[in-house]
């Protein structure tokens, strides 16, 4: 209960001034990626490192978040560096990757840009509603108390970073293993991966913040989120500028074919279904020779 009472103490202190606070927070964000669970069977270690190399910028990235009493815009940091990907592998981390992201607490409005496969879309829908548990636990991050809280959050079908390979029993028969490895090569690669339907989210909160705002989707707790862990997902924020004289204009982004999450849920298996449906064409047309 000493958690509660410090939140309410700090809360009515500052929750008079809360209107008023205005500033950016900067994270650094890191995604794992487990290659000797995700990766081929056979893979040697230097194709993985080339692979993870290949990565790294997308999986490395920093974010700032601008926000104000109610409003918040979440979006990566300008990068000087030069796309070295090719262009399908661009394209498809690009499809995983979420664009500028706009909430408003006070309306619960939540704004979305995401590209995929070369069209943009704007999500448009209520800010994703957590069910957040705030427990005993604090740290420092910096300068800030930091609580932590935990809630069980329910996986898009557009969020590609947490697919993984499915867990299979490595028990067959070296025979077995000989048979599999012909069959994959007729095989739908999507069938080895699979998409958690939930996973547990930590973020760590600080009151002496006190506005429910947090990076991308995340919002709703008694104060500014400082770090938080989604799946294989980090992020820390490294930097908090409070009320600088020259924030950046907090509006909602407007270009994009305006879908709600469910429709664009939709627009993504129907466009995974057609990748499914062209590898079996081509597999088929392989094993016939053509």
């Amino acid at each position: 209960m000493k958690i509660y009472f410090l939140i309410l103490s700090l809360l009515f202190s500052l929750g008079l001034q809360a209107q008023n606070f205005s500033g950016q927070a900067f994270y650094q964000s890191k995604t794992t990626v487990d290659m000797d669970n995700f990766g081929r069977e056979g893979m040697s270690e230097d194709m993985k490192k080339q692979i993870m190399a290949r990565m790294k910028s997308f999986l490395e990235k920093t974010y700032i978040l601008t926000f104000n009493g109610s409003e918040s815009v979440y979006e990566e940091e300008a990068s000087l560096d030069v796309e070295t990907q090719g262009r399908g592998f661009a394209v498809m981390m690009a499809s995983a990757t979420p664009g500028i992201q706009y909430k408003n607490l006070e309306d619960s409005a939540f704004v979305q840009v995401q590209d995929f496969f070369g069209k943009s879309f704007l999500i448009k829908d209520e800010i994703p509603a957590l069910e957040w548990e705030i427990t005993d636990e604090t740290k420092m991050i910096g300068a800030y108390l930091a609580i932590k809280a935990r809630a069980v959050k329910q996986v898009k079908a557009n969020e590609f970073s947490m697919m993984r390979r499915r867990d299979r029993q490595a028990q067959d028969t070296d025979k077995d293993k000989e048979k599999q490895k012909s069959d994959s090569l007729k095989s739908d690669p999507i069938d080895e991966l699979e998409m958690p339907k939930t996973i547990e989210v930590t973020a760590w909160f600080t009151p002496q913040i006190p506005l429910g705002h947090g990076p991308g989707e995340y919002a709703g707790l008694p104060g500014l989120i400082l770090e938080l862990n989604a799946d294989r997902t980090t992020l820390l924020c490294s930097k908090i500028v409070m009320n600088p004289k020259d924030l950046p204009v907090i509006e909602a982004p407007s270009k994009g074919a305006v879908v709600t999450q469910d429709e664009f849920e939709v627009i993504v298996k129907e466009k995974t279904q057609e990748m499914r449906d062209n590898w079996r064409n081509r597999s088929g047309r392989r094993g016939r020779g053509e």
